[in-house]
């Protein structure tokens, strides 16, 4: 699948007329801002082509694209947000680029394990963070998480969505300084005791929050996200070769190592 989409994409580059100085613009989901500033780079070494990025909640990057923005590649943190855009024929075909799991964040000194999570999620005293749904698949994915709750403990969907704290993926919501991971900002300030988020922002959160815990969900809690790209119609070929960027063993093992599953990659 990815193969035929890489072919779609280097037949759309040949056939749309270039712009050599004007940057590659990036829509991209916020859970891919270390990562895909990293490709970015590289890809400048090897083309000579600058891409410029605007990392947010997947939901709203969507909703602004069809509105009318100024973008030339889209990456989303669900495939349903970019598969919108193509439908409308607002974009071209949508490659699954990346793949990523929820984990849970803890402040530091709460004892823990995956099979006592949906316990301490439950308790009164526990303050829970999640993402916004609908605006960032974040959110959505945790809204995933309390219904395979309820199936366990009935009820538990109700009581999870109540207490959900939504302090990220929100049109208002806050932005973390440049470098900063803001899931460990927002637990170091106090604002969860428990957040549920990407893997991937879990481990950038720990690495600079040393004592902030990461505890796997649970396999009957277990939720993963695929990541979605496509390129917005009428883009100049370099949009469509920094696609292929991402697509190609570099990019793919860059995402890798920032802790994606990169399905690209030779097994």
């Amino acid at each position: 699948m990815i193969a035929r989409i890489a072919f779609i994409l280097l037949a759309a580059s040949m056939t749309v007329p270039a712009s050599a100085t004007e940057p590659v613009l990036l829509y991209s989901a916020g859970s891919l801002r270390s990562a895909l500033n990293e490709a970015a780079a590289a890809f400048e070494r090897a083309s000579g082509h600058k891409v410029q990025a605007k990392y947010g909640a997947s939901g709203l990057l969507k909703d602004e694209i069809a509105s009318g923005a100024r973008a030339e590649i889209f990456t989303s943190a669900n495939m349903e947000h970019p598969r919108a855009l193509a439908a409308a024929g607002k974009a071209g075909p949508v490659a699954l680029f990346a793949r990523n799991r929820l984990c849970a964040l803890v402040r530091p000194g709460l004892a823990i394990t995956p099979a006592t999570l949906l316990d301490r999620m439950l308790a009164n005293d526990i303050k829970l963070g999640t993402s916004t749904p609908r605006a960032d698949p974040s959110g959505d994915y945790a809204w995933e998480v309390f219904r395979k709750a309820d199936t366990l403990k009935p009820g538990a969907f109700a009581a999870l969505e109540t207490k959900a704290l939504q302090l990220v993926g929100g049109p208002n919501s806050p932005t973390a300084p440049p470098g900063r991971a803001l899931y460990g900002i927002l637990m170091a300030e106090g604002k969860a005791d428990i957040f549920l988020t990407y893997c991937t922002n879990a481990r950038e959160a720990q690495a600079q929050n040393p004592g902030q815990q990461i505890v796997a969900l649970p396999d009957e809690l277990a939720v993963g996200a695929d990541y979605g790209l496509t390129v917005i119609a009428g883009a100049p070929p370099p949009a469509y070769q920094f696609a292929l960027f991402i697509l190609s063993v570099d990019g793919q093992r860059i995402l890798a190592k920032h802790g994606f599953t990169a399905p690209a990659l030779p097994q």
